[in-house]
């Protein structure tokens, strides 16, 4: 069965000079109205999506290789889940779940809960992007330890929100006049095999850049019983697409167990099946702690997820909350994009092109 995520079409349709009139128009309203913060690498202005297709206000038809900046999992406008949404939308649109129950926000949490990379039982916080699934996993770390202080890579992507840009190291204009950030985080070196400049075996490499963290920062400047959590991403994204080591992986999650620190997977980008897996953390047989995804887990609706093992989930009610997190419609979204994938065989045919593409690098010069 071909999946309806791989809409097949003869190739992509340029009808005019680019940008076109129409995109020029909206260009100009654009420059005079819209926050310049923004970083756009090309001037395309969407108008419609269908799979991997992205048509502009010209007609053109472009494929969209960032799939949204990973966030079409499903590709664009699949009619599964825009039947969800159409549906949901036509029988309850909002019902704050900081206030009040919904059926559907219970029902996708089982469903994460069966396909959680640690072992449950499971509890699940909704809010309505990466960077509040960060948000909401930096408090709740602090609140279950009672430590402050966190440790995060060099490279890494957490969001732009405060507490997350906190966690971020990827580029200077991210924290540019934002100063003070939240205190207490601590970046060191991610094991980007590929750059390393190092003479050791690459085992070796990743192996001491976890190891710096018993080595040298609990030597020097952290005390571990001080430490709520390291936050790491599988795949580092912004970072260069750099895949961390399994065993880097399983050295950090020795050490937090040794010294009772949370380790925290940031899979906003990296999970709901874009690596063959669910998660990208489960390529290393490590567990985390806790698991942040959004981006794919709604097919392109405004949802991000919090998942931590039960125990850990512990605040007071008020302690943290989102008016529109968990947006019934959203919802709706991402049970929908969960029974596409697994309808469509997605995590294998995700697994199948990786290998393929690979294959293909690999002949490369």
């Amino acid at each position: 069965m071909t999946p309806k995520t791989m809409t097949a079409t003869a190739g992509p349709k340029i009808k005019t000079a680019l940008p076109g009139p129409n995109a020029k128009r909206v260009l100009e309203g654009d420059e005079k109205y819209i926050s310049p913060s923004y970083t756009r690498s090309y001037p395309m202005v969407a108008k419609s999506g269908r799979g991997i297709v992205v048509t502009d206000v010209d007609g053109n038809e472009f494929y969209d290789f960032s799939a949204g900046i990973a966030v079409t999992s499903t590709g664009h406008c699949h009619p599964d889940v825009v039947a969800a949404i159409q549906k949901q939308a036509a029988e309850l649109i909002h019902m704050s779940g900081t206030d009040f129950y919904y059926e559907s926000m219970v029902q996708l949490a089982g469903r994460l809960s069966k396909i959680a990379p640690m072992p449950g039982p499971h509890r699940i916080y909704y809010g309505n992007s990466g960077a509040e699934a960060v948000e909401c996993a930096l408090k709740l770390a602090r609140y279950h330890t009672k430590r402050q202080n966190v440790i995060a890579f060099f490279g890494a992507f957490h969001g732009r929100t405060m507490g997350a840009l906190s966690l971020t190291a990827s580029k200077p204009q991210q924290k540019r006049r934002f100063a003070p950030l939240v205190p207490g985080v601590t970046h060191i070196r991610y094991p980007d095999v590929y750059r390393s400049g190092s003479s050791q075996s690459p085992d070796d490499f990743a192996l001491s850049c976890a190891r710096f963290i018993e080595d040298k920062l609990f030597k020097t400047i952290l005390a571990p019983e001080e430490v709520a959590a390291i936050f790491v991403e599988p795949v580092q994204g912004e970072g260069g697409y750099v895949v961390a080591p399994t065993i880097f992986m399983q050295e950090l999650r020795r050490i937090c167990d040794r010294h009772g620190i949370m380790l925290v997977v940031d899979e906003v980008q990296s999970g709901i099946g874009r690596t063959g897996k669910w998660f990208a953390v489960e390529h290393t047989g490590v567990q985390p702690d806790m698991v942040c995804m959004a981006k794919g887990i709604a097919s392109g609706m405004p949802l991000g997820i919090t998942m931590t093992r039960a125990e850990i989930m512990d605040w007071i009610p008020g302690s943290h909350a989102s008016t529109f997190g968990g947006n019934p419609v959203c919802i709706a979204a991402a049970l929908a994009t969960l029974d596409v994938i697994e309808k469509e065989h997605l995590l294998a045919n995700s697994a199948e092109v990786g290998n393929h593409m690979l294959k293909r690098m690999a002949d490369w010069p």
